[in-house]
C-alpha cells in the first residue's frame, strides 16, 4: 500500500481518541479547565450518561472575545509558552489539546465572559468545523455545552457502556475533584437530578463524609506531613490527608485517591506505599480508603507521560514512596482505635439488645488518670499500664479471651492474636538483625518431601536458616530437622514449615515479601491457641509484651486483637442509665 498523509478531519479525530477516550474524559478537561481558570463553583449537568449531553459552568476569568476561536485550534494554549516551561508545570491543563478534541468528535458550543467585557462571546464548533460565532448575554465565566459525543466517530461511540454505567464514571470523577479541591463548589446534575453538591468549605473531611458518608467520613484518620520534617529527612515531598482506620476497609482499591499537587492521578507506585503501610493490619483480600495530597516541587514532577496526565512521574520515586509510607503508618499506629461493642436497640435478643462490633469506634489512645492505677514500676498485681488503655487483668474466659477493665470499661483480648502480634513483631526484628533465634531439637526430626517441595528447600536453605531452621540433607527427598525457630519451638514447626514451603512453590514475590509471609506463618503457628489455659501471670505478661509491639490492635492478618465495651453501654445494660 502507498503511504500517504491523513487527511486533517481523519488525523483529529484519531488524536481526540487518546484524549478523549469516554464521556468521563471531556468532563475531566472541562473540569480542569474551570480550575485553571480560577473558578470557585463549576456545575456539571450530564444527559444519557453524558452522550447525548455535557454542560460545564464556571464562574472563573473567562476567555476574551478575541481568543474563543483560537482555543479551539490544536496546540493553542495559555498554561505554557516554552519549551522550559515542562519541567515546572504548575496548572492541570496545558498540551492544547482538549477542546480540539472535544469539538473533533462532538457539536461544541462555548460561552464565556471575562470581566471587563459587557457581552459573552460564542461560538458552534460541529465535528471541528466552526459553525457560527458572535455575541450574547452572559454571565462571569464560561459555560462550554457538549452534545452528541463521537457522533461521527460510531466506531468509538459503540463500544461504550451503558448509560448507567457512563453515569457512574462521572459521578465517580466529580467526587475525585472535589476531594481535590475542597474549597471549590462542585455540583452534578445528572438526568435532571441532583447527584453530587460539595460544600466548598474547605475542609477535606465535609468532602469526605459527602462522598463515602458521615459515618465512613467520622472513623477516619488525619495524615500529616510537615514541610519541616521533610527538610530534616532529606525529602522534598509531603504528605497529608485522611486514611481509614484498620477496622473500616472494601474489597477493591477504588477507593485510594491521590492527589499530586492537586492533580488527581493514577498509581501503583503511591497504592502500594499505602497498603505496605497497612501490611499485618487488614484482613487478606481487603483494601483501605485515603484521600492524601503529594505535594512535590514542580521541577521534581513530570506531568507529560501520559496524554490524558492521568499519570505522573517522580523525580525522586523512591524518597516519596518512603514519605508516604511513613506518614500513613505513622498515623496508623498513633491513632488506629480499639473496635467499640456497641448495643444498637434496632437488634433485639430475647428482649435484650444484641452486643455488635461497630467498626467507626472511639478514639484510639485513651488516658484517663485514676488513682486505683499504676504504672508497671509499681509492680501492682494485676495491672498493665501502656500505650494502650491502662488494663487491669481479671481473668480468662472460655480459655480464649483475656478480661481486662479500664476506667473506660471493659475489654476483651484474643489472645492468640495478640501473642500472634507479638511473636510477629519479634521475629522481623530478629530478621532485620542477625536472624531469626533458634532452638535445637533433641532429637532430629525427618522429614519427606514431595517431588515439588524438595527442590524449593534445597534452593532456599540459606533464607530459611535465617528464618531458625536447621535442615540437612539425608537422601533422595529427605532431610534432618535439627534446629527450628524458638517461637516455633512448642508449636506445630512441622506444619509451618510446610506452609512456609508451599510459599516458596507457589511463588511469593520479592524476597523481602516471602520473608514478611514468612513471618506471619511463623508467629501464627508460634502463637498459645484458643482454649488455652493460661495462668494470670501469663496473661498479664502477655498483655505487657502487646503493649511493647508498634501494632498491637491488630494481628499480623489485620484481625483485631481486642474488643472494648465501654462503661457507658454497661451501665445502659444494667439498667443504670
Amino acid at each position: 500500500m502507498p503511504i500517504r498523509v491523513l487527511d486533517i478531519s481523519v488525523a483529529a479525530r484519531i488524536a481526540a481518541g487518546e484524549v478523549i477516550e469516554r464521556p468521563a474524559s471531556v468532563v475531566k478537561e472541562l473540569i480542569e479547565n474551570s480550575i485553571d481558570a480560577g473558578a470557585t463553583q463549576v456545575k456539571v449537568e450530564t444527559r444519557g450518561g453524558g452522550v447525548e449531553l455535557i454542560r460545564v459552568v464556571d464562574n472563573g476569568w473567562g476567555i476574551p472575545s478575541e481568543e474563543l476561536a483560537l482555543a479551539f485550534q490544536r496546540h493553542s494554549t495559555s498554561k505554557i509558552e516554552r519549551v522550559e516551561d515542562l519541567t515546572s508545570v504548575r496548572t492541570l491543563g496545558f498540551r492544547g489539546e482538549a477542546l480540539p478534541s472535544i469539538a473533533a468528535v462532538s457539536q461544541v458550543i462555548m460561552v464565556s465572559r471575562p470581566a471587563g467585557e459587557l457581552a459573552g462571546s460564542y461560538i458552534e464548533i460541529a465535528g471541528g468545523e466552526v459553525l457560527q460565532e458572535g455575541t450574547r448575554g452572559a454571565p462571569l465565566g464560561t459555560t462550554v455545552t457538549v452534545r452528541d459525543l463521537f457522533y461521527n466517530v460510531p466506531a468509538r461511540r459503540k463500544f461504550l457502556r451503558s448509560e448507567d454505567t457512563e453515569a457512574a464514571h462521572i459521578y465517580h470523577l466529580i467526587c475525585q475533584y472535589a476531594l481535590a479541591y475542597p474549597g471549590l463548589r462542585f455540583t452534578l446534575v445528572s438526568s435532571g437530578r441532583m447527584a453530587f453538591q460539595s460544600a466548598g468549605s474547605g475542609q477535606l473531611l465535609e468532602v469526605l463524609g459527602q462522598v463515602y458518608g458521615l459515618e465512613v467520613a467520622k472513623s477516619m484518620l488525619e495524615v500529616s506531613g510537615g514541610a519541616a520534617g521533610a527538610a530534616e529527612r532529606g525529602t522534598s515531598a509531603t504528605v497529608w490527608g485522611y486514611v481509614s482506620q484498620p477496622a473500616v476497609h472494601r474489597a477493591t482499591r477504588g477507593h485510594l485517591s491521590f492527589f499530586v499537587n492537586h492533580r488527581w492521578v493514577q498509581s501503583r507506585m503511591l497504592a502500594y506505599a499505602v497498603e505496605e503501610a497497612y501490611r499485618t493490619m487488614l484482613p487478606s483480600g481487603r483494601h483501605p480508603l485515603c484521600a492524601l495530597n503529594i505535594l512535590v516541587p514542580p521541577e521534581e514532577l513530570d506531568v507529560n507521560v501520559h496524554p490524558a496526565k492521568s499519570e505522573v512521574k517522580f523525580l525522586r520515586d523512591r524518597q516519596v514512596f518512603a514519605e508516604v509510607q511513613k506518614a500513613v503508618r505513622g498515623c496508623l499506629v498513633a491513632g488506629a482505635p480499639i473496635p467499640l461493642v456497641t448495643a444498637p436497640a434496632s437488634v433485639p435478643v430475647n428482649n435484650r439488645p444484641l452486643l455488635l462490633v461497630k467498626k467507626a469506634s472511639v478514639a484510639g489512645t485513651v488516658r484517663v488518670p485514676g488513682p486505683e492505677l499504676v504504672s508497671l514500676d509499681s509492680k501492682a498485681p494485676g495491672m498493665v499500664t501502656s500505650k494502650l488503655p491502662p488494663l487491669r487483668v481479671l481473668g480468662q474466659v472460655a480459655q480464649t479471651y483475656i478480661i481486662a477493665e479500664a476506667p473506660e470499661g471493659m475489654y476483651l483480648i484474643d489472645q492468640h492474636t495478640a501473642h500472634e502480634r507479638v511473636l510477629y513483631e519479634r521475629i522481623r526484628g530478629e530478621q532485620a538483625r542477625t536472624g531469626v533465634s533458634s532452638q535445637l531439637l533433641l532429637e532430629p526430626v525427618t522429614l519427606e518431601l514431595n517431588p515439588r517441595q524438595a527442590p524449593a528447600l534445597s534452593a532456599h536453605l540459606d533464607e530459611l536458616s535465617r528464618l531458625g531452621f536447621s535442615i540437612e540433607p539425608f537422601g533422595d527427598r529427605t532431610y534432618l530437622l535439627r534446629a527450628v525457630p524458638a517461637v516455633l519451638f512448642k508449636g506445630d514447626f512441622k506444619l509451618a514449615l510446610g506452609e512456609l514451603l508451599e510459599q516458596l512453590v507457589q511463588g511469593q514475590g520479592s524476597p523481602e515479601d516471602w520473608l514478611d509471609k514468612a513471618a506471619i506463618t511463623m508467629a501464627c503457628h508460634g502463637a498459645v491457641k484458643a482454649g488455652q489455659a493460661l495462668t494470670a501471670a501469663e496473661m498479664r505478661e502477655l498483655v505487657e509484651q502487646l503493649e511493647k509491639t508498634d501494632s498491637p490492635r491488630t494481628c499480623a492478618h489485620g484481625r483485631p486483637t481486642m474488643l472494648h465495651l465501654s462503661a457507658e453501654q454497661l451501665e445502659k445494660e444494667f439498667g443504670r442509665r
